[in-house]
């Protein structure tokens, strides 16, 4: 069958020439022809091929797909249609799972070109899930992209928009309001032909009312949000592909409290760059940028240059990376418990020498006393001893 072919795989999921390449340059035994992963259910996987729709079983074996996957659909043991093979994705979003202990990967949607971060502008602005979620962008291979919902319900635009540009630190901001339609064309000009867009942000940010709007029809429900915290229900419940009339694809996810990263070192290099600077501006090499004479980084804290939260939320990113890599590589965890033990053994010995020479500078003092006072007595024939110096 020949998969260059642009009509033989689901268009309106962005099937286009150039994936139709990288299926040819992926061929699986008994693959016949392409088709996407729409949605994951628990069960089932919904997915997209050139004549329609189909809920097919999970792969037996490897790695389970993704909502975005390009997979390979051929008959199975019994002559029903499965999903044989998954393309190698050029773009992954994940994140780490929503409980602490687990060092494993979630993986949030394959295959995307723009990371559409949601901020909306009737709740007060959370810098920290901005800036972790900048970082995830990043490193998942995509274009981040912030878009600012509901202008038309705040008086403070203005004033918020300028404040994520400036943390945004050059990500291109796009503010839209669904109810008027403002910012939806510019919204989908940030999205190449044929591209996917995915929407990250917490319940009630707006995320389904946009699709609404961008898709022309109620592809979502919305739900109305809590006048006293800001909060939303859940009106999306999977990560689901919603086609758009221009030709390119949105991805819904359901709202996130919490977006642990996972594996970020791209991302924080792309989020963080003025702080790398920095770094290469300080006196010594292995500066540890706390107490060391000629640090670059206290003096752009003392300075103003560099704000507190910044640094603040660049260190605890850094100390959740670390802890991730001790538990998922067991050779950074040992290299961390030889520090730890190298450290309390020498301060154990520390304490030890101190306790040592404690006692001997009291017992040196006792014997001085004692030689002193033997001193200022004259034996018995001869002179007075001197006292020493």
């Amino acid at each position: 069958m020949d998969t260059t072919s642009r009509d033989t795989g689901p268009v309106r999921y962005g099937y286009t020439a150039g994936v139709a390449e990288r299926f040819a340059a992926h061929p699986v035994p008994g693959g016949r022809r392409p088709g996407r992963v729409i949605r994951v259910d628990r069960n089932l996987v919904l997915v997209a091929e050139a004549g329609g729709t189909a809920h097919l079983a999970y792969p037996r074996g490897g790695e389970p797909p993704a909502t975005g996957d390009w997979v390979w659909i051929g008959p199975n043991t019994a002559g029903e249609p499965a999903i044989v093979g998954i393309l190698p994705r050029h773009s992954e979003l994940s994140r780490k799972r929503a409980f602490e202990s687990s060092s494993d990967a979630q993986v949030l949607g394959a295959n995307i070109d723009v990371v559409g971060i949601v901020v909306p502008l009737d709740r007060p602005l959370t810098h920290n899930r901005l800036e972790r979620t900048l970082v995830a962008a990043w490193d998942s291979g995509a274009t981040p992209l912030v878009i600012v919902t509901k202008a038309d319900l705040a008086d403070v635009a203005d004033d918020v928009v300028g404040t994520v540009v400036r943390q945004a630190a050059g990500v291109d901001v796009v503010t839209t309001s669904a109810e008027h339609g403002d910012g939806l064309d510019e919204l989908l000009g940030q999205v190449p032909p044929g591209g996917t867009l995915v929407l990250l942000g917490p319940s009630g940010a707006g995320k389904s009312t946009l699709i609404n709007a961008l898709a022309g029809v109620a592809a979502q429900q919305t739900g109305e949000v809590r006048a006293g915290d800001g909060k939303g229900r859940h009106t999306t419940t999977s990560r689901e592909l919603v086609p758009l009339p221009g030709g390119a694809v949105l991805m819904d996810t359901p709202g996130v409290r919490g977006f642990g990263i996972f594996d970020a070192g791209d991302g924080m290099e792309e989020m963080f760059g003025d702080l790398e600077e920095l770094f290469g501006q300080c006196r010594f090499s292995d500066c540890a940028h706390s107490r060391e004479p000629g640090c670059a980084v206290q003096a752009a804290l003392v300075d103003g240059v560099l704000d507190d939260r910044r640094w603040s939320s660049y260190l605890k990113l850094q100390r959740e990376l670390a802890a991730l890599a001790r538990r998922h590589d067991a050779a950074a965890r040992r290299a961390y418990q030889r520090e730890w033990h190298q450290k309390i053994a020498t301060a154990g010995k520390s304490q030890r020498s101190a306790e040592r020479d404690s006692h001997e500078q009291a017992r040196d003092r006792s014997g001085k006393s004692a030689r002193g006072k033997e001193g200022t007595v004259s034996g018995k024939g001869g002179k007075a001893g001197r006292r020493p110096r």
